[in-house]
């Protein structure tokens, strides 16, 4: 099994602008109320599974959390490493590259986060449960792991066989990509085939990178069961930051469990 992801290597240094209308801040606050709603206490380190370009992370660390970041491409870490060190940050944030199926820490977290649809990415049979594994086993007694997942809702019909192109406005005007998928409801797997051209520095012309990723659709029962089988005491499904509870309609779920020991 590998230790790194090679396929984000020509969406790493977009994937801050086609994912701009994020609102990370107000991420932040759901897990702190999180903290606040289903703990005794705050977290003081905290683990950013599959954390991409530390965007999660560093917002975190701003707030005075020990942060470990864990992602599985070179490429993308890569990123958060040049954004860490144009920030002050109160504390250090260590990054670290390894397999969220595998990944190893030095002892346990207070709290696990795992942002924009990552858990998704987890498609070979198995792979589920041993992230899920991990997570308890790197977890405090009671500790929180809090992950979101996009839905068969937004599978069926947002993703689907569609198309979708970020125009070079999109992308802060000296890339684009097009991104084309295609969902197979037998077997669960979405395939995004994605085409990123970016400006070359020193004259008009673009250079072209094309590459495959695949997210696997998750039932809630799946979800439910694999938490449960792996020790986690599963708190709930939300639609969105204000702990409204999930629907079929949803288009992406914020799943919150606790680690029971």
């Amino acid at each position: 099994m590998s230790k790194k992801y090679d396929n984000y290597g020509a969406i790493s240094t977009i994937y801050d602008k086609i994912n701009v209308n994020v609102d990370y801040c107000a991420w932040a606050d759901f897990f702190e109320k999180c903290f606040d709603k289903f703990l005794s206490d705050r977290p003081e380190l905290v683990l950013d599974l599959a954390c991409g370009t530390g965007s999660m992370t560093l917002e975190l660390a701003k707030r005075g959390y020990d942060m470990i970041g864990v992602d599985g491409s070179p490429d993308m870490l890569n990123v958060a490493l040049d954004r860490k060190y144009d920030m002050e940050l109160p504390r250090d944030v260590l990054f670290l590259l390894q397999d969220m199926r595998e990944f190893e820490l030095y002892g346990t977290v207070g709290a696990i986060t795992c942002c924009l649809d990552s858990v998704n990415y987890l498609t070979g049979d198995g792979e589920l449960k041993k992230c899920f594994s991990l997570a308890h086993n790197y977890l405090d007694p009671d500790g929180l792991f809090m992950f979101d997942v996009n839905t068969p809702h937004k599978f069926e019909n947002v993703y689907g066989s569609n198309t979708y192109v970020y125009e070079e406005d999109d992308c802060g005007g000296e890339s684009f990509c097009v991104w084309q998928n295609f969902y197979d409801k037998e077997t669960k797997l979405c395939d995004f085939s994605l085409t990123v051209f970016e400006k070359n520095e020193d004259n008009d012309t673009y250079s072209r990178r094309d590459e495959l990723q695949i997210e696997r659709c998750y039932s809630k029962e799946e979800i439910t069961t694999t938490l449960e089988q792996c020790g986690f005491e599963v708190i709930g499904f939300y639609s969105d930051f204000d702990f409204s509870h999930s629907n079929d309609t949803d288009e992406r779920w914020y799943v919150v469990a606790k680690a029971k020991k």
